[in-house]
């Protein structure tokens, strides 16, 4: 098809010259010194194109010969950079199929050719790039000094050249990872901390921290962490639930005094605070401290708003009062019945109520309820069991040895 464009090209110049010049009779004189040269028109524009030809060959010609060289100079550089490229693909390649040997031995290879060239050696991302895989390749070796070396070299690289801020940005990360690996959680921690405000907002960044928190026995920071990173849609929301409770539960659990329980409480969230199963922690916590009074404070709110929970939950707040069930206020036993009227069949509530008419005092009642729970398998074996204790020492109150053996004995058989 260009052939044919081409050729019809050619035709029409042809013509057009034809009907231009056929009839042309100018003459072109040139003088010079007494002499005189006549040409035809059509002759001087033929030799007129053709010398403008000529002269653009020429220097065209002369532009290659001396640009030789550094064409060739570019072209060797074009070759060395493609080699370099090559190289550090394969060592990629190689990194991706666990073959960290040869990975760091192509690195090697690519870093040797854009050392040697100077051109080259000026792009300090290739070069930190480079640096950056063969240390990780050395960390899967297991070789941490051949590691840290070539981190520090990628880190030197990338602090000298402003285009390669996401190479440091990533030695940073991969650095708090390793440090996780070699379970340091301090120094991932620190390394986290030096990073700039945008990188540690990132969702890897956060995971990282919320790994060190853990590994370093610091729930509160965890905690926040993770909230951060459901925010950030780092986890399913069913995850990001069950994860942030299990850390609510930690931080309280590892509270050595009261004061601290109570610090801890108060540092929560506002979302953990209205947790039902963290506020049952907390009152558990608080009891096995010896504040049950504490306990039943975080606990009352949810007791006030009975309808709205589940059974589960309230099976997890009747278990937790009982724990705290010691020194109880006649305003318990009050919010205890009006429970029972507004479900009579949950058992877990007869549990939470026995206890507390036991605790009252009111023994009869709390016999004739506990008795309830403790033939009642719906009920969890730890209640009924604890039941079966609490019988036993009304039975030794009222001088009955006989029922106080067999409330025992049935104690017994359920931990068995």
């Amino acid at each position: 098809m260009r052939t044919v464009i081409w050729l019809v090209l050619l035709f029409a110049v042809a013509v057009v010259a034809a009907l231009t010049l056929g009839s042309n009779d100018g003459l072109a004189s040139f003088y010079w010194n007494g002499w005189r040269l006549d040409l035809s028109l059509n002759l001087f524009l033929l030799l007129l194109i053709g010398g403008c030809f000529a002269l653009v060959t020429l220097i065209q010609t002369l532009d290659s010969l001396i640009s030789l060289p550094r064409r060739a100079r570019e072209w060797r550089l074009s070759q060395r950079e493609r080699s370099a490229q090559l190289a550090l693909r394969e060592g990629l390649a190689d990194f991706f199929g666990a073959r960290y040997s040869r990975a760091q031995k192509a690195v090697q290879r690519a870093l040797a050719i854009q050392s040697q060239t100077a051109d080259l050696a000026e792009d300090a991302g290739f070069m930190a790039l480079a640096h950056l895989l063969a240390a990780q390749s050395a960390h899967r070796l297991q070789d941490k000094q051949r590691r840290d070396e070539q981190l520090r070299l990628a880190l030197e690289l990338a602090q000298r050249s402003p285009q390669a801020k996401a190479q440091e940005e990533g030695a940073r990360l991969l650095a708090a990872e390793w440090a996780l690996d070699d379970r340091d959680a301090l120094r991932a921690l620190d390394l986290l901390a030096q990073m700039g405000p945008g990188v540690a907002r990132r969702t890897q960044a956060l995971r990282l921290k919320l790994q060190a928190a853990r590994l370093a026995k610091q729930p509160l920071e965890a905690l926040r962490t993770a909230r951060l990173l459901a925010k950030h849609q780092g986890f399913s929301r069913v995850a990001a639930q069950g994860l942030l409770r299990s850390l609510a539960f930690e931080a309280l659990e590892g509270a050595r005094d009261l004061d601290q329980l109570r610090q801890t409480w108060q540092q929560l969230d506002s979302a953990d605070r209205k947790d039902v199963f963290v506020a049952a922690r907390a009152g558990q916590c608080a009891a096995a401290l010896g504040a049950p009074e504490d306990g039943r404070g975080w606990m009352r709110p949810f007791w006030d708003s009975l309808n709205e929970l589940s059974s589960d939950e309230r099976s997890t707040l009747a278990d937790a009062l009982v724990l705290c069930v010691i020194g109880i206020g006649p305003e318990w036993l009050q919010r205890l019945e009006q429970a029972m009227q507004r479900f009579p069949r949950d058992h877990h509530l007869a549990y939470a109520l026995g206890h507390v008419l036991a605790e009252r005092q009111l023994w009869g009642k709390a016999r004739a309820m506990l008795e309830q729970v403790c033939e009642d398998r719906s009920v969890s074996l730890a209640a009924r069991r604890r039941s079966w204790l609490k019988l036993a020492e009304l039975a030794a109150q009222d001088g009955d040895l006989e029922r106080r053996a067999r409330c025992h004995e049935a104690a017994a058989t359920l931990q068995a």
